[in-house]
């Protein structure tokens, strides 16, 4: 997948889950440049507004290292309400963060930011409702013993155990996982990346 201008693309993240999931349609980019910002939230600020800025300075952190490229970058935020949670280092983050989910509503808020060769910026915000089931003590501890928490937006990975915990998703399911792909791709196809010169390839099945 490339734009009619032949130039290469830089995925701007170090996340396993983003690449899978660009690999998913079939997107591979001529490099992966891992981004190193600053990912504290400013005072007051809202977790649209963050999780576009993160993605902005993801992109634009890359871009001078990659001269004549494109950059996507993307950022997942998982808020209750206003409050944005943390990225889970520690078990006593993820516990935290699980009881805040635990029977309730949440927003998992992508953020995905394309950096043109000449520094045009093109952008796009996705907005999934998520619902986690009221969790027992056993649950809670049995997640936790599992450590796929670690580093996770929200202290959990909808692609793993804690989808049996998930009793409603409302919107993209691959932003919850790390990457809106639908509107990903359309904001690639609105610059020229098409999928026409794909050779095919292996698609993973039931078998």
């Amino acid at each position: 997948m490339r734009p009619a201008d032949g130039a290469e693309l830089v995925l701007a993240s170090a996340s396993p889950r983003r690449a899978d999931l660009v690999r998913q349609i079939r997107l591979i980019p001529d490099h992966t440049d891992p981004a190193d910002i600053d990912e504290t939230p400013h005072r007051h600020e809202r977790p649209r507004a963050y999780a576009l800025r993160m993605a902005e300075e993801k992109a634009r952190s890359v871009a001078p290292r990659r001269p004549g490229c494109w950059v996507l970058a993307a950022d997942t935020v998982v808020a209750c309400g206003q409050r944005i949670l943390p990225k889970a280092e520690t078990a006593a983050d993820a516990r935290h963060c699980l009881a805040l989910l635990s029977g309730r509503r949440h927003r998992v808020i992508g953020g995905v930011a394309l950096l043109a060769p000449d520094g045009t910026l093109r952008t796009r915000t996705v907005e999934t409702r998520v619902a986690v089931k009221r969790l027992d003590d056993e649950e809670v501890a049995a997640y936790l013993a599992c450590g796929e928490w670690h580093g996770k937006a929200g202290g959990y990975a909808i692609q793993g155990l804690a989808a049996a915990y998930v009793s409603f998703v409302n919107g993209s399911y691959s932003n919850v996982v790390g990457l809106p792909l639908a509107e990903t791709y359309a904001l690639l196809a609105g610059v020229g990346f098409r999928h026409r010169d794909l050779r095919p390839g292996p698609v993973d099945g039931d078998g």
